[in-house]
């Protein structure tokens, strides 16, 4: 199971999920969705720019959980 971690590192970076949205060129629908480990995919362009906006890497918001 692959979680979303990007309400930690918005915390860690003191920014909001509006501010992110904006900054990023997503919308707040879906970045709510990805925030709330609903989505079922992300596009590595959109990965990218979230990394660049928060200053983190990949794995700062992509965990691997394995269940078993």
């Amino acid at each position: 199971m692959i979680n979303v971690n990007l309400d930690v590192m918005m915390a860690k970076r003191k920014i909001s999920l509006n501010e992110l949205s904006e900054r990023v060129g997503i919308t707040l629908a879906n970045l709510s969705i990805l925030k709330n480990n609903k989505a079922k995919a992300i596009r590595f362009s959109t990965l990218e720019s979230i990394c660049e906006v928060l200053e983190c890497e990949v794995g700062d918001i992509l965990e691997y959980r394995h269940e078993g």
